[in-house]
């Protein structure tokens, strides 16, 4: 059986590395989550923004939120059945025509319109019918120009907005954040360092007495090890 020795290599190596960086990731993410529950409950120091990019944060949280709840009542506004919003979205998204869909009212105009026929126009009652359903008509035509204009004019700015600057501004302001999540990080285990040097410096120890000490007290032991070697031969 042939084993190729190099790929068995590679990609253990391959699978080591993800490992590591998945580790990495995580850790990271405990980090970060840590650092959170701390500012939180206020256990932890937070790093203050300026004043004045934290005024224009929340602003652009705020101009995000309103304009997405606005685009939302405005597409159901203009286009009340949710299964035709569904259907132009996908047409916007594979780039093809929306379907031309006749209004509520030009579909009544016709009705109308076949009714006044089938019951003879030389009656009242059918002219009548002929006469509001053209009516209906040109009502329902009118209502789906407004449609689509407001969407040309009104709807996909919004859209393009959203997806364009305002997206880039999300992505920008959530890499500050992680950003002042690692600094804040960096501070708590220098301060966390200088708490332990200081106890240490209290007992009057230094770290460098500490460490000789441990390394001596071990030395009994590793010679007890060697006796116990030579004395089974």
């Amino acid at each position: 059986m042939d084993i190729n020795v190099k790929k068995l290599v590679k990609d253990a190596g391959a699978a080591l590395s993800r490992v590591v960086q998945s580790s990495l990731i995580l850790h990271d993410c405990r980090i970060w989550m840590c650092n959170l529950t701390e500012e939180t409950l206020g256990t932890s120091e937070k790093t203050e923004l300026d004043a004045h990019l934290e005024h224009l944060a929340e602003r652009a949280n705020a101009t995000k939120t309103w304009t997405e709840k606005i685009l939302r009542n405005m597409e159901a506004v203009l286009t009340p059945n949710p299964g035709n919003r569904i259907e132009d979205f996908f047409y916007e998204k594979i780039d093809k025509k929306r379907p031309n869909r006749l209004s509520n009212l030009e579909y009544v105009g016709l009705d109308m319109i076949e009714a006044g026929n089938d019951f003879g126009p030389g009656i009242a009652y059918g002219s009548a019918l002929n006469k509001v359903g053209q009516c209906q008509q040109k009502l329902g035509q009118i209502e789906r120009n407004f449609i689509k204009d407001s969407a040309i004019c009104y709807i996909q700015p919004l859209r393009k907005f959203l997806e364009g600057e305002m997206k880039t501004v999300t992505k920008e302001m959530s890499i500050l954040e992680t950003k002042r999540l690692d600094l804040d990080a960096c501070k708590n285990r220098v301060r966390k360092a200088r708490s332990m040097l200081g106890q240490q410096s209290e007992s009057g120890v230094s770290p460098e007495v500490l460490l000789d000490q441990v390394l001596m007290e071990l030395i009994p032991s590793k010679l007890m090890a060697s006796f116990k070697i030579c004395t089974s031969f």
